[in-house]
């Protein structure tokens, strides 16, 4: 097979060779194979010329230095494939060795992104420049797709920086630094201010250093804090799986301990041996089921939507000028702000002037803690401040392009808000509904423009959480469609597309997360074994507390709202009674307990924080009954999976990707399963086992756990989704 050549040799007068990494087929330089090879016969090449080479600068044609791995290649290994990708990983980390060992100064000048790989590669040069640019970032931050770092970049920044702070403040966390921050750290020893400066910078260190080495090839060098054979360092060390599971909750995250395994291992051993300890450790991850889930949710299902695969198509791009805000309270206080960091001009209205003054408060109260930890400037925060216009006067929405009502979960109480500002507003205005349950057709009833008309679902906290949910009633318009992907992306929220329904896609989904969990309680189970399954599962919160959270009021209002509107609708979507309602009833009209913020529901709280499970959960529901734990575990995930095929097959989601993602984003779904329809996927035997094994829980939990036909259909076939 041909190769292409992806790295330029061009030498000065002086003797130093640029290596430029310019893949031409590729908008990004990644370690595909025509890397391998290029950098082979660039190392060949310097091995063969060292006598009339001065010094090396790796140096890039891209936006980006380089990307990392290609993962393509990644998302497609299998056990099968283990020793070609150890021989392969291994081959790579032979170029970047002999690139470093060569006796001469090699410099690496980073212009853009440096991850991954593209770090991998500039720690083996002896000094690391970046230019302080827009979109330059450095960091491995490969665990938050499943694997390590496989191109030496554990070996050498545990020996650059010590167990400790290798693993905390690079490896298991997969931060990406700014430069400077990254210079402050000792990730890189020089900033630039321009790309243009980088190569100047680059050729005068080596004139300076043409004796180079690295610290880890001087004879005598130590790790930094020392290793397992280091006695203070060795008393300390059962602190660090400790706080790995700490951390992970017993979840299917197998990153995480590789990573700190190869750490630690690693600095026992000699340079070369450790490399090989950090390969094996690579390809156990490349080839396992969880780094397959998670490349495919977040890399190709998070660039799908990323580049609008869900956007209707033919729209010019659209920016939000001003935006009216209506309501105040903890949703629209939360709006508002990320409407004011997009950019907008905001008017946050409610009933009262003192009630609007308290939502623009809680903008104030984020900007002022973004102050103090050094992410903003006081000019900066004062700007953002003065965007968002609290008011009583509906009067002060004239000429918004945009609207996003926040109000009271209640039909009527919606479009009483809606019709208020109407005539107000600009014509052809995006009118959205910032409901998670309520259908956007109904509501769109009490607007004359019901094309403009579209669903915009938050999650709370708003600055914190990075999904919307846009909903597209039965009249809103492509155009509207489009412009509402746009003002999703305008505030940094990534966006996800459904059709109306009851509870849309994630409230519907996450709902029978929750069931299923207090179905558990019913039937008898220990609390405390129900909470560690949600979280043994891979859930970012135990099920009764999130319940409480939520509020078991508002659940069984909920319930009861859905249960009377879908049997008045006689709709695709048929009401489904579950075991775990009749428990909410019971909390709630026999022991008083309506969740946390009144103070008692499945826990006790004092001062709202929880002090406990409520002792009458055991007195009341037995807590002595018994069943597989990985049957609990399971129960929760293939609830929430097998109801994303329903809404599927009922036209309420239009995408695969949208479902993985919003369902990590929105409803923390676990990530370790790459999204509800990509667990079905990866299930053990892929959806044929995952048929099997509903039918399993359906024959022992209960019939909403048979399979849907299309489901079924699929696995015969042998398809994925």
């Amino acid at each position: 097979m041909s190769q292409t050549n992806t790295i330029r040799w061009e030498q000065d007068a002086d003797g130093v060779v640029i290596l430029t990494f310019d893949d031409p087929t590729q908008s990004a330089n990644t370690m595909n194979s025509d890397y391998v090879a290029s950098m082979q016969a660039a190392v060949d090449r310097l091995v063969a010329e060292k006598d009339t080479v001065t010094g090396v600068v790796l140096a890039s044609a891209k936006r980006t230095f380089f990307a990392g791995g290609e993962l393509k290649d990644l998302i497609a290994a299998t056990p099968a494939d283990a020793q070609r990708i150890f021989d392969l990983g291994q081959q790579v980390k032979a170029q970047l060795r002999t690139l470093e060992t060569l006796g001469k100064p090699v410099v690496a000048a980073i212009n853009g992104a440096a991850l991954g790989g593209g770090l991998e590669i500039a720690l083996a040069a002896h000094h690391r420049i970046a230019a302080d640019t827009r979109g330059s970032v450095i960091g491995l931050p490969e665990v938050t797709l499943g694997l390590l770092p496989g191109g030496g970049g554990i070996v050498r920044t545990v020996r650059l920086m010590g167990i400790a702070d290798a693993t905390m403040k690079v490896l298991l966390q997969g931060q990406k630094y700014k430069p400077r921050k990254a210079l402050e750290m000792g990730l890189i020893h020089e900033v630039v201010d321009a790309v243009e400066e980088l190569i100047p910078a680059a050729k005068a260190w080596i004139a300076a250093n043409p004796e180079a080495v690295q610290p880890w090839d001087v004879p005598g060098y130590r790790i930094p804090g020392g290793t397992p054979s280091t006695p203070a360092f060795a008393a300390n060390l059962p602190a660090f799986p400790a706080n790995l599971r700490k951390q992970l909750k017993g979840a299917n995250y197998p990153a995480p301990r590789a990573i700190l395994a190869a750490a630690v291992e690693s600095t026992q051993v000699d340079f070369d041996t450790a490399l090989e300890i950090e390969s094996r450790y690579f390809v156990e991850m490349v080839t396992g089921p969880v780094s397959t889930n998670m490349i495919k949710a977040f890399f190709f299902d998070m660039g799908h939507i990323s580049a609008g695969g869900s956007r209707p198509a033919g729209f010019e791009k659209y920016t939000a000028k001003k935006v009216a805000v209506l309501g105040a309270g903890m949703m629209g206080a939360g709006i508002a702000y990320v409407c004011a960091r997009g950019g907008m001009d905001v008017v946050l209205k409610d009933v009262s002037l003192e009630a609007a003054e308290r939502g623009k408060a809680y903008s104030r109260t984020l900007t002022d803690k973004a102050v103090a930890r050094a992410q903003q400037t006081q000019d900066q925060a004062d700007a953002l401040l003065a965007q968002i216009t609290p008011t009583a006067d509906a009067a002060d929405v004239a000429g918004a392009d945009l609207v996003i009502e926040a109000v009271f979960e209640n039909v009527a109480v919606k479009q009483a808000a809606f019709a208020e500002i109407q005539d107000l507003v600009d014509g052809g205005a995006v009118l959205g509904s910032n409901t998670s349950t309520l259908p956007i057709t109904t509501l769109a009833k009490g607007v004359r423009e019901q094309e403009n008309f579209i669903g915009l679902h938050f999650f709370s906290p708003v600055d914190k959480m990075p999904l919307l949910e846009i909903i597209a009633g039965a009249n809103t318009s492509d155009e509207t469609l489009a412009r509402a992907f746009d003002i999703a992306q305008q505030i940094k929220k990534t966006p996800i597309v459904v059709n109306d329904s009851r509870g849309f896609f994630t409230s519907r989904v996450i709902g029978t997360f929750i069931n299923e969990a207090i179905a558990m309680l019913g039937e008898g189970i220990a609390a405390p074994s129900i909470e560690q399954a949600g979280l043994q599962a891979g859930y970012p919160a135990a099920p009764l507390q999130l319940a409480d959270e939520l509020n078991l009021a508002l659940l069984s209002k909920i319930q009861k709202e859905t249960k009377a509107g879908l049997e008045a609708d006689g709709g695709v979507q048929q009401y489904r009674h579950h075991p775990g309602y009749d428990v909410v009833d019971t909390m709630l009209d026999t022991f008083g307990r309506k969740g946390k913020l009144a103070g008692a529901g499945f826990y006790d709280y004092a001062d709202g924080h929880r002090t406990g499970l409520w002792e009458g959960l055991a007195e009341n529901y037995g807590g002595t009954a018994e069943i597989p734990f990985a049957d609990m575990k399971e129960r929760m995930l293939f609830a929430e999976s097998l109801e994303t095929v329903r809404c599927l097959d009922e036209g309420v989601l239009r995408s695969v990707e949208d479902a993985n993602i919003g369902s990590i984003l929105g409803i923390g779904f676990p990530a370790w399963t790459g999204g509800v329809l990509q667990y079905i996927n990866g299930y053990h035997g892929g959806p044929a086992g995952f048929v099997a094994r509903a039918l399993e829980l359906a024959a022992s939990y209960g019939e909403h756990f048979l399979p849907p036909a299309s489901l079924v259909a699929k696995a015969k076939n042998d398809e994925k989704y």
